[in-house]
């Protein structure tokens, strides 16, 4: 048998949270690994990896993983564990693209992650992304019509939905990889017509 958990679990025995014969069963072979904050000179090696699996799984390979990101990422405490650094950095992968990992759209500036677990910039990085694509878009060429931009807008959604199985709220849900609430997420699928399809 294989288990693995969060909590002390001798702290656990010792205050009667835990029965102590199962303690001693389950403890035959135990492996400690301490959080990600304990061990800080990981988050640069976990961090590479999760972005060369994110910039593959989306498509962006042109993403760096910069010193300033670094630094931005270590100075972070990571109360949610690697578990949390894997989604910040997708998120932050999804919202850069291209260049370099912009890590401060998705911890903010202080280093600190939104409340309700969204990127607190994602919004303001979303319309400041979508206004740099039209600008080199338009840069030479022609301005979109309204309709070619709803058509663009449509399909970002349908990569998100794709991206995350489906699942329109939540962790690793739509809303969450496009920055928006899950109430907007709704009423976007329902103007554009996008159904899952069977």
């Amino acid at each position: 048998m294989i288990a693995a958990t969060n909590h002390n679990l001798k702290e656990d025995c010792e205050s009667g949270c835990f029965r102590r014969d199962l303690y001693y069963r389950l403890s035959v072979f135990p492996i400690e690994l301490p959080p990600l904050r304990q061990r800080l000179e990981d988050v640069g090696l976990l961090a590479a990896h999760f972005m060369e699996l994110a910039s593959r799984r989306l498509n962006c390979p042109d993403v760096l993983l910069t010193n300033q990101v670094l630094e931005h990422l270590t100075a972070y405490d990571w109360p949610g564990n690697v578990r949390e650094l894997h989604h910040v950095i997708e998120r932050a992968v999804i919202l850069s693209q291209r260049g370099p990992l912009r890590i401060d759209w998705v911890l903010g500036k202080g280093g600190q992650v939104a409340r309700d677990g969204l990127p607190q910039f994602a919004a303001a990085a979303v319309a400041a992304r979508a206004a740099a694509e039209a600008r080199s878009l338009n840069a030479g060429s022609r301005v979109l019509s309204r309709d070619e931009l709803a058509r663009h807008e449509r399909d970002n959604i349908v990569v998100a939905l794709e991206q995350a199985g489906w699942r329109v709220s939540g962790s690793g849900g739509a809303a969450e990889i496009l920055g928006v609430k899950p109430t907007t997420l709704a009423s976007r699928l329902k103007r554009f017509g996008i159904k899952r399809p069977r």
